[in-house]
């Protein structure tokens, strides 16, 4: 996507260092947070300076690479034992996120491979780029196969942030949705704004403000309200992690849109690349979900009349707050999932079948 006039990849790296787009300034500032070592990266994925499955997962092989790079230097009998704590490390900063794993063991097990650490160092980084270019190309392919469902004068319900910003580049539920666009059809779309975070109407309307697609901003509570007046055409949404038998894990609230939309006959599109699966995950009974601080139920950040960011209490004080990230959005209430290899219903033959 590009931003004035400049095209950005949402995480990238230079050298050693981890260039990411500052996404808690978003929408009121755009900055490039560096990152100089996986510690670094690390924390930029558990803040959410980075969010997204695909970002995750590019941003999580980036800190796998740097921890190569660092380890360089410990010599030959400390190289490994490095390498794995830190590779734990990594993987402890968002637990539902598959594609984080995807991303470490893939850089990990490249570089397990060779001979020798100065050769580990180098495919371990060559593999990390390698994760991010097929994470766009991928996204690319899901805008295609998933533009095809749109119909001119759709007016489309999302959840969340699922678009450019939530992967290396191109999206995967706002995918199909600007290749839509592009091509002359006109439509609308409905973003929730997914509190607590609000990354529906900061991130994914910033994005369609960027990209001049027509939308409005709802409040999470109101989608099914839109639903039943017949006003929704279609619903896609992003995951963070799809079940074997294809339960899908989203940001919470996707669950009520589901079943909103089932019972309405408005058909939920979940799009995502098959780097999202996991086929060792049987249902979305086991898949681990984050629990994250209060704070970011009780307090939000916004812009004040004078331009300056600020942090308030939105809440009742002295109350606490409980914030589960994610819900488990069953199977049956999802119409398809768009990967990159096409358009599958979410079963385990079907899911399995992507693979073969």
């Amino acid at each position: 996507m590009k931003v004035n006039d400049k095209h950005y990849r949402t995480v990238w790296m230079e050298g050693s260092n981890v260039k990411l787009i500052e996404q808690n300034l978003l929408p009121f500032e755009f900055e490039i947070y560096t990152a100089d070592d996986y510690i670094d990266t690390c924390a930029a994925i558990q803040s959410m300076q980075v969010r997204g499955a695909g970002a995750i997962g590019a941003t999580a092989g980036y800190a796998m690479a740097q921890a190569f790079l660092e380890s360089l230097d410990t010599g030959a009998t400390k190289f490994w034992n490095e390498v794995e704590q830190a590779k734990k490390t990594i993987e402890s900063t968002r637990p539902t996120a598959q594609n984080l794993f995807y991303a470490t063991n893939r850089v990990f097990d490249a570089g397990k491979q060779e001979n020798n650490i100065e050769d580990s160092v180098r495919v371990a980084v060559e593999q990390a780029q390698k994760i991010a270019d097929e994470d766009a190309a991928a996204c690319k392919k899901i805008g295609e196969y998933g533009a095809e469902l749109i119909k001119l004068g759709f007016r489309i319900g999302t959840h969340c942030n699922a678009g450019w910003l939530a992967f290396v580049d191109n999206g995967s539920a706002l995918s199909p949705i600007y290749v839509a666009h592009r091509n002359g059809i006109e439509l609308t779309v409905y973003a929730d704004e997914t509190r607590p975070r609000s990354q529906g109407a900061r991130l994914t309307a910033w994005e369609l403000y960027n990209e001049n697609v027509n939308h409005f901003i709802v409040p999470d509570n109101a989608m099914p309200y839109l639903m039943s007046r017949g006003e929704i055409d279609m619903f896609i949404v992003g995951s963070d992690r799809i079940a074997a038998n294809g339960d899908v894990a989203n940001k919470i609230g996707t669950m009520g849109k589901a079943i909103a939309a089932k019972r309405f006959g408005v058909p939920f599109y979940v799009a995502a690349p098959t780097s999202t699966i996991d086929l060792n995950c049987s249902s979305g009974s086991k898949i681990p979900i984050e629990q994250r601080s209060q704070d970011e139920v009780l307090y939000q950040t916004g812009i004040d009349e004078d331009g300056f960011i600020q942090k308030i209490l939105v809440c009742s004080p002295g109350s606490k707050a409980i914030n589960p990230a994610f819900d488990i959005t069953p199977a049956e209430l999802i119409t398809g999932i768009i990967t990159e290899k096409g358009i599958v219903k979410p079963n385990v033959d079907e899911i399995k079948n992507l693979f073969s």
